[in-house]
């Protein structure tokens, strides 16, 4: 089922018509369930009853950690000594720690085995002789990074659940479900103690965020991925200025197709009365790496500081170990997207790109010319167009995780000629455009993304809820209009 799609209007609309006309928290829960088991029955059924069977294990897991079982709360007796209070304090906390272990244990050797047994066995044994290979479950990476990060607030003290049909409800919400964005549990089951039916200004930002969601991905994305997937499908033929221009449509595709996905996830969310956090702020506007992270995909970065990065130490222990620290955590954001090296080599690349911002940082603190030559505009220039080729550019390894097809891309970058039918067929034939026209199309989305950005992200301006409402239609109706045919599949599903 996918979102942008006549059977998906009428899921939604059935869904939230029963599930607003019960008054029960209870009912409404199941109803929640139940659509979220449909919507996922659509994409993937065989894998239904694994989510299930994790889910509880979670839950399960999430109790046992969140037990008050420290001594002097239950059976033990008041009067024991001080020293006899300490050991069973000790035993307590080391009996958390282990079932904590036990149960990022049980999901990362899970994600792992879903996302690197085809490359083991491929390893093992000859690709070609292959006859089958595993298909990991839709959103099995989100999936298991919210199953972490609640056991671990549950650890620091947060309250475990003791309701099942809640934190299945949670876990399997279908608006999140495949793609994110990650949330967290108690941010959720706070809502839906307090579900209130939506009011007409929040209607109207739901159906506008699904609208404009309609459009990144229908006309915008998928448009450009027309041209990507031609171009890095003609690696040999393309030349320089079209694997530049490939390479920047890929970044905007990437952004568009995402931000399309999360608007249409948190509209869907609102008219079900339930906020999801927002997971881009105009990252391609920022004007160092750091900013970039602190950007793009919110919910991400969110949790690779507080579940990877703060533990390792963070920015407490020194630069050396705050620089390899920020090396670490980008190398384990790159093998979180997938098996292949190009993820690797991506990850390495952000890696490298902090250190290099934490050091010019600390250079910065320490020279007052340096520090005002980044605060002037030339600077704030210079900075922005560093950071945003060195993401651009890391998007190749991104979109051609194959080494040998990203390394001819890098090789053919530079004064790489293009194949004298290239341009016939992809810009004429395939596009019926020229490459000064794409070039123009790419240049108008940046430019239309910068006129929003300076009304929203600096001028904090909006269309109130009427403007927003009667823009809806519109949208939706360009999108039936000139979205392609065959609409290309979202990006994040395979991660």
């Amino acid at each position: 089922m996918n979102f942008i799609s006549v059977l998906y209007a009428i899921f939604l609309l059935s869904a939230l018509g029963i599930y607003w006309s019960v008054g029960r928290q209870q009912l409404r829960l199941w109803t929640l369930l139940i659509a979220s088991l449909v919507f996922y029955a659509s994409l993937s059924v065989p894998y239904i009853p694994l989510l299930l069977a994790l889910t509880f294990i979670n839950f399960r897991l999430g109790r046992e950690i969140g037990k008050n079982t420290s001594p002097g709360q239950h059976n033990l007796n008041w009067q024991i000594s001080n020293e006899e209070w300490q050991f069973a304090q000790i035993d307590w906390n080391r009996r958390r720690l282990n079932i904590l272990w036990l149960g990022i244990a049980v999901n990362v050797l899970l994600l792992l085995s879903f996302k690197y047994v085809n490359s083991f066995l491929e390893l093992a044994f000859n690709p070609s002789e292959s006859s089958w290979k595993i298909v990991a479950p839709l959103g099995i990476s989100f999936f298991t990074f919210e199953c972490i990060s609640y056991l671990i607030d549950v650890y620091r003290g947060a309250p475990a659940n003791n309701n099942f049909l809640q934190f299945a409800t949670y876990k399997l919400f279908f608006a999140k479900l495949i793609s994110g964005p990650i949330t967290r549990y108690h941010s959720l089951a706070n809502q839906f103690n307090t579900l209130q039916f939506p009011t007409a200004d929040t209607i109207s930002e739901a159906l506008w965020l699904i609208a404009r969601g309609a459009v990144k991905k229908g006309i915008l994305a998928d448009r450009l991925g027309i041209f990507v997937d031609l171009c890095f499908g003609n690696l040999q033929r393309a030349g320089s200025s079209d694997l530049w221009l490939a390479t920047f449509a890929y970044g905007l595709q990437l952004y568009l197709d995402f931000n399309g996905y999360v608007d249409i996830a948190r509209g869907t969310a609102l008219l079900f009365g339930l906020v999801l956090p927002e997971n881009f702020d105009f990252p391609y506007f920022t004007t160092s790496i750091a900013e970039f992270w602190r950007r793009w995909h919110m919910t991400l970065g969110d949790w690779l500081r507080n579940y990877v990065y703060f533990p390792l130490g963070g920015s407490r222990q020194g630069l050396t170990r705050t620089c390899w620290n920020l090396f670490l955590v980008m190398l384990i954001a790159g093998i979180w997207h997938g098996s292949a090296w190009g993820f690797v080599v991506w990850g390495v690349y952000h890696g490298l790109a902090l250190v290099v911002h934490r050091l010019t940082d600390v250079m910065s603190d320490r020279y007052e010319k340096l520090a005002l030559f980044w605060e002037n505009p030339i600077g704030v220039i210079v900075a922005w167009l560093c950071t945003q080729v060195m993401v651009f550019t890391s998007w190749i390894w991104f979109r051609l995780p194959n080494l040998q097809e990203s390394s001819l891309v890098v090789q053919h970058l530079l004064g790489h000629n293009a194949d004298d039918q290239f341009a016939q067929k992809v810009y004429v034939e395939a596009l019926n455009t020229s490459q000064s026209q794409v070039s123009g199309i790419l240049f108008s989305i940046v430019a239309l993304m910068g006129i929003t950005y300076v009304f929203k992200g600096r001028l904090k301006l909006e269309f109130n809820w009427p403007i927003k409402l009667v823009f809806v239609p519109i949208c939706l109706y360009a999108v039936w209009l000139f979205a392609p045919e065959g609409s290309l599949p979202y990006i994040y599903f395979d991660f």
